[in-house]
């Protein structure tokens, strides 16, 4: 393979990402809004990212202890230059061993990504304090064009063995969260929301996933293939996404949201 080595190329999603920051942290915002907060102590971001969901988390809950943890090196320099204040460490959500107990364990749009999720939720409300919540928002978009689409292209192409599982394919409901939680926790509140991106057309749609769901498939391409991917995946976007007349593209973007708060040990 000629080109960036996979490192390199995942290296640089931290600035990709923040690239739509306020869309992007709009959902979070949303999300603590419902998380109860009062004398909060001890809160930690999972899956922080270059910091904005942090620093949203810290700002619900001033005078508490916050800290970060995030697979990607990358992500964590940007979160410690952003907030240099808070602890920010190098860390893998499925193997995360920190103890706590937390008043708040905020995960916003990252548990999508790691598997086996009958094991990883009941793990995480173990380590919350009494009265303490589980925050999560998630995507659940893989019916979405834009995802199909990701699918069709990489099945269809001289990278087809090589992207082949590449996808998450996470596909849990709200019943089937809440069924899981609750007889764990005093209270479960989930919900899903579809957001409308308004966004600069179909190239502005496929900066917007080059920042995600796109980082997997790319990573795993030398820069010919990775240029002809994206070329076909901008052009089934544009059919797949009609502008408005003034050339705006209205991304639909659906979102679960949970809040399991833990009762009395």
């Amino acid at each position: 393979m000629t080109g960036k080595t996979t490192s390199e190329h995942s290296d640089w999603h931290a600035k990709q990402y923040t690239l739509f920051e306020n869309e992007r942290t709009r959902p979070v915002r949303d999300l603590l809004a419902a998380v109860p907060l009062d004398g909060a102590r001890l809160a930690v971001d999972i899956g922080c990212g270059p910091g904005n969901s942090t620093e949203v988390l810290a700002e619900r809950v001033p005078g508490a202890s916050v800290s970060g943890i995030d697979s990607s090196a990358d992500m964590i320099t940007a979160a410690r230059r952003r907030l240099p204040q808070f602890r920010f460490d190098i860390s893998d959500v499925s193997t995360w061993d920190a103890r706590g107990p937390f008043d708040v364990i905020l995960a916003n749009a990252v548990l999508q990504w790691v598997p086996d999720h009958e094991r990883l939720f009941p793990a995480l409300v173990a380590k919350l304090a009494t009265g303490g919540s589980l925050a999560v928002q998630m995507p659940v978009n893989l019916d979405e064009p834009a995802h199909r689409l990701l699918r069709e292209i990489a099945a269809d192409g001289p990278w087809a063995s090589r992207l082949k599982g590449v996808e998450r394919t996470m596909r849990h409901d709200a019943n089937w969260y809440y069924a899981l939680l609750k007889p764990l926790c005093a209270r479960v509140d989930v919900w899903r929301t579809v957001y409308h991106h308004p966004l600069a057309g179909a190239d502005a749609v496929v900066e917007w996933f080059k920042g995600s769901a796109l980082r997997p498939f790319l990573a795993a391409l030398d820069d010919a293939e990775r240029s002809a991917f994206l070329q076909r995946y901008r052009d089934g976007i544009a059919k797949a996404y009609p502008a408005l007349a003034d050339g705006t593209v209205l991304l639909p973007f659906p979102r679960l949201f949970i809040v399991a708060t833990r009762g009395e040990r």
